[in-house]
């Protein structure tokens, strides 16, 4: 088979591409069609681990995509791969990012120039889209930012040089409640060339707040300046349930129903892997808040510190702010501290870089521990099971978790505290520690609140499952877009 392309375009980031591909991947897979996702080049640190490819010897290895492929390969009710998304950048500061090919840490590319970079990599993609378009029906392609960047079209790995490679019907997207809507999709449509232009098949409206009908004459105007119609006016909607593509959630739409608990997430700037926090958002009465200093802390009943691509330097950074009083605080009045992958290495007395790899710094103190990073990056998804745990996290005792492992330190017990008598219990075995009071737990297992024996455990009660988020994006898509619209995009010519 050879698939059709889809492609979603953005006039900017954060306009509505993520979530507007999950919804068509599961709209053509509810048609029973066979569908796949497809990212050039995603820049996130939110990465899921999925099946990679064979090597020499036939083996399979794990690898990582960026988490918004994970979720849209789920939505396509497909395997998510590696072939998914090739390229996957991990910001590690400002100016320099860990470059994953093909599932796989590349430290070469890494060191190689941005421009230079592109040509190196675009092999692997093509390989990667020419694969999944003669195994699928459709293909449903997301692009990044905007695809009008002229500084950086000449080197375009992403948007249209994907685009006319497999000449995809795209969808160009906007978010209405910035403002400047119409001048944005026209913007965007301007500075295309024409054959670039002629691949655009309908513009998008999202987060629209009031009458549409209010929109005219300008739907009209703007197909008269383009040719292209406004196919689809989407309205407002924060409680759709879909991890946001940085995992950043919005405060505006905190909880629902009466708040018994207040989970206060420390922002550091480089934290990983937030969208695995989605399902607690969507627990009644579980208000999720941001912690950027100790004044968004107060309250809290728990205070989380999750995953970070730079461990020592967020760490850094958690002091500046005065969080690590803080966090020492809420510990010592018996506060619920949970530490996720790079929060279990903080929680730690020290972490040892002999290697150059993430930095050496003293840790928080609040577990007898200590953690070295070794240049071997474990990637790995994983299912354990927890021993006994003490209050407050007794719920957990004998439940079966399953999630993933990213991460390039090895944590163990402080040997000279425990010959002090200082001991952490250890509660999954490798994975999960306890101090002795019991209120301060470190995991490295991600995606914990996504399992769904552990919601249960800790709340009694159980989020909506993916499926059904995925089905009710297909759903909202479907009434809002103009009739007609989806099939014509999968029409052969």
């Amino acid at each position: 088979m050879t698939a059709v392309c889809v492609m979603v375009l953005g006039t900017t980031s954060g306009a509505g591409k993520s979530w507007l591909t999950t919804a068509l991947c599961r709209h053509y897979a509810q048609r029973g069609l066979k569908v796949a996702p497809f990212k050039a080049q995603n820049m996130s640190n939110n990465a899921r681990v999925v099946a990679g490819v064979a090597n020499a010897h036939r083996q399979t290895q794990a690898g990582e995509i960026g988490s918004a492929q994970y979720f849209q390969a789920l939505a396509a009710r497909a395997e998510p791969e590696v072939r998914m998304n090739p390229v996957l950048l991990k910001p590690e500061a400002d100016t320099r990012s860990q470059v994953v090919l093909m599932g796989e840490v590349n430290r070469e590319l890494g060191d190689t120039p941005w421009r230079e970079r592109s040509e190196k990599v675009w092999p692997y993609i093509t390989a990667a889209l020419d694969a999944l378009c003669a195994e699928n029906d459709v293909v449903v392609i997301e692009g990044a930012g905007s695809p009008a960047e002229i500084n950086l079209h000449a080197s375009d790995i992403v948007n249209m040089r994907v685009a006319r490679h497999v000449q995809a019907r795209c969808l160009l997207v906007t978010d209405i409640d910035r403002g400047g809507a119409f001048a944005h999709l026209y913007g965007t449509w301007a500075l295309l060339p024409a054959n670039e232009q002629a691949l655009i098949k309908g513009f998008v409206l999202n987060k629209f707040r009031g009458d549409a009908r209010l929109l005219a004459p300008a739907p009209e105007m703007l197909q008269q300046l383009t040719g292209v119609p406004v196919v689809a006016t989407l309205p407002m909607w924060r409680q759709h349930g879909l991890p946001e593509e940085d995992g950043v959630f919005d405060d505006s739409a905190r909880s629902f129903g009466v708040v018994h608990t207040t989970v206060a997430v420390v922002a550091y700037p480089r934290l990983s892997n937030l969208d695995e926090f989605q399902p607690l958002k969507n627990v009644p009465g579980i208000r999720l808040v941001w912690a950027r200093s100790p004044a968004d802390c107060a309250g809290a009943d728990w205070i989380v510190l999750p995953g970070s691509k730079a461990t020592a330097a967020d760490l850094q950074w958690l002091r500046a702010q005065g969080l690590d009083h803080t966090v020492a605080a809420h510990a010592a009045k018996g506060g619920r501290v949970l530490g996720i992958c790079g929060g279990l290495q903080m929680l730690g007395e020290a972490l040892i870089d002999p290697h150059g790899i993430d930095g050496n710094a003293p840790g928080l103190g609040l577990l007898p521990l200590v953690t070295v990073f070794d240049p071997l990056k474990t990637v790995t998804r994983t299912q354990a099971t927890f021993s006994e745990v003490t209050c407050p996290w007794h719920a957990l005792s004998g439940v079966a978790a399953t999630g993933y492992e990213i991460h390039h330190g090895q944590t163990a017990q402080h040997p000279a505290m425990a010959l002090a008598g200082d001991v952490a219990r250890e509660v999954m075995p490798g994975l999960g520690w306890q101090n002795a009071v019991g209120n301060v737990l470190g995991c490295y297992l991600h995606g914990l609140f996504e399992d769904a024996a552990v919601l249960q455990a800790l709340f009694g009660t159980q989020a909506p499952t993916l499926d059904s988020v995925f089905d009710g994006l297909a759903q909202f898509l479907e009434t809002h877009i103009e009739p007609g619209v989806l099939d014509a995009l999968i029409q052969k010519d």
